[in-house]
């Protein structure tokens, strides 16, 4: 039961994990730059009518996504990180991962 209190007071006080989105659309991620706690869950999802991807060299990559496809990502290590899409390398985005809630 204490691990249902605990989960419940860290929705409570804002510290539990959080979804985001990214959507593709216009040849664009939006938004462009994000920032994100780690542990957060990123969603990219494609509105484009042509494939696109989410991608960090030799570190993760979401796969080609398809017009209406999601991709995730948890967030890592803070730092920032720099992604493309492979189809379209002038496609670019940040996220910025903190380690806490400001």
């Amino acid at each position: 039961m204490s691990w249902l209190l605990a989960v419940l007071m860290a929705a409570v006080l804002g510290t539990a994990p959080r979804t985001h989105t990214v959507e593709i659309r216009g040849m664009k991620f939006h938004p462009a730059e994000l920032t994100v706690v780690s542990g957060d869950t990123i969603v990219w999802i494609n509105r484009d009518i042509v494939p696109h991807t989410a991608t960090v060299n030799g570190s993760w990559d979401t796969g080609m996504l398809t017009q209406g496809a999601t991709g995730r990502h948890i967030a890592g290590r803070p730092g920032t990180i720099h992604y493309t899409c492979t189809v379209h390398p002038t496609m670019q985005g940040t996220l910025i991962i903190t380690k806490e809630r400001s």
